[in-house]
């Protein structure tokens, strides 16, 4: 392999330096335009050494003899630009590193000042290893190579344009533009000249000729995020553009040729959306080619600590606090927590506690209440085995008997099992967690109880 890269560097017209993985600080000195590590499978000293060049400001090319798209995804994660299985000739191999040499991505900061509209890679991977996910990481990998379009679903949250920009960063296209639209950002009105562009004249304000989203996505990847959300005329103009190629600015009278893979998410059911009339079928069929799905926060399990910590971690630096980890009590919390929001409800969530919190551990009195609340548990009541515990442990409260009959005299549950829990605090002095174990339930479930109580009480109000 090594005398592949040698003999055939005249290929690519480029010089060629040998280096040893302890000269990895003369790598990311030399501002090389590729910088190529042999990666062995189970090695972690060279997916080290990729780690390393990366956060150096070096994007390393990862070239494998052998492995798995879990390498691969190693590879990628510690900072790789590019993983490359040793190919059996060495013209594949000049090919792919020509195709970088001569490709490469413009500065994030010229691109993002050029456009006004880009979208540059992802600032942080996914994190996370539930089964979904890994299952997800591979699945990237082995569409990221394709052109076909990609047609991501979940939940708002989850990280449809993370998983849109994953896509593109290891597809052959990374080298050009990943640009991103929101299809429900955007009036209707002017949604046709943001995809397509317009010539000068076209509408009034058009006072120069200006390219679409297309356009500037020629050779690169479009990302329509939202996309049942885009009116159905509209969606008919996609629909032209994607079986021919063409598209025609607003204004003009010729059309012009674009190549672009397009890859569009919602966190609607597109069934349901057909079904309506509100999305075309022969545009859903044109576009769920290779379907992406991904999972709540709700069914990732431990995830939910790991971003947790990320992002506790990343906010403390940002804001120059201490926090470097959380309380047993607020990590129950945090895992039994339905996360409606998903990724992005909890990561707004741990901002606003560094931002309002000082000390170096996050309890659970710093969560809001407010957090607490879910919809499809409010008011749930407790179980008739958790009234007999707290009977027995909150010492000074006696629930008074119901007598049959009496039907004047009972009250809302919710009251019966605000005092039930009231009673526990009371004993353990507050202490939700202690109160929460007492009970036989967890603390997000009192936090939620209280929320609803705030509720209740204002409707009978």
């Amino acid at each position: 392999m090594q005398r592949w890269v040698v003999g055939g560097a005249a290929s690519c017209n480029a010089e060629v330096i040998e280096l040893t993985p302890a000269d990895w600080q003369v790598a990311s000195t030399l501002n090389a335009d590729v910088v190529l590590v042999t990666v062995e499978a189970n090695c972690e000293r060279d997916l080290e050494l990729i780690g390393r060049l990366a956060a150096s400001g070096t994007g390393p090319v990862a070239l494998a003899a052998g492995g798995s798209v879990n390498l691969a995804v190693d590879a990628m994660r510690r900072g790789a630009a590019d993983f490359i299985l040793q190919p059996s000739r060495a013209q594949t191999l000049f090919e792919r590193l020509a195709e970088r040499l001569e490709s490469r991505p413009p500065a994030p900061a010229a691109a993002a000042a050029s456009t006004g509209q880009e979208t540059g890679a992802a600032e942080h991977d996914f994190i996370g290893e539930a089964p979904k996910m890994v299952a997800l990481y591979r699945q990237i990998m082995r569409i990221a190579p394709s052109a076909a379009p990609a047609f991501i679903t979940g939940e708002s949250g989850t990280g449809k344009e993370l998983c849109a920009n994953a896509i593109h960063k290891y597809s052959g296209r990374a080298p050009d533009r990943f640009i991103a639209i929101n299809c429900a950002a955007i009036p209707h009105d002017l949604m046709e000249s943001e995809l397509f562009g317009h010539v000068r004249g076209a509408f009034t304000g058009a006072t120069e000729d200006r390219p679409g989203a297309m356009q500037l996505a020629d050779g690169g990847t479009l990302f329509l995020d939202e996309i049942c959300e885009m009116d159905l005329s509209l969606q008919a103009k996609l629909l032209r553009a994607l079986q021919t190629g063409m598209v025609r600015r607003v204004g003009a009278a010729s059309d012009e040729r674009v190549h672009v893979r397009i890859v569009c998410a919602t966190n609607r059911d597109p069934e349901e959306e057909m079904s309506a009339g509100r999305f075309r079928s022969d545009l859903f069929y044109r576009l769920h080619v290779l379907p992406v799905h991904l999972p709540p926060l709700r069914e990732r399990g431990r995830d939910v600590m790991k971003l947790a910590n990320a992002f506790l971690r990343r906010f403390s630096a940002e804001e120059n606090r201490q926090f470097t980890g959380f309380s047993p009590e607020a990590e129950r919390f945090l895992c039994s927590y339905d996360w409606p929001g998903n990724v992005r409800q909890l990561e707004n969530l741990i901002r606003r506690i560094v931002v309002m919190h000082d000390g170096d551990t996050v309890n659970a009195d710093m969560i809001p209440l407010a957090l607490a609340h879910t919809g499809s548990e409010t008011g749930r009541p407790l179980s008739a085995g958790v009234l007999q515990l707290v009977t027995q442990s909150s010492g000074d409260f006696h629930p008074s008997p119901i007598q049959a009959g009496a039907v004047h005299s009972i009250e809302p549950f919710w009251i019966q099992e605000k005092r039930i829990i009231e009673g526990a605090l009371d004993k353990y002095d507050g202490h939700v967690g202690k109160a929460a174990a007492a009970l036989g339930i967890s603390a997000s479930t009192i936090y939620r109880k209280k929320l609803g109580w705030d509720d209740n009480s204002a409707m009978s109000a």
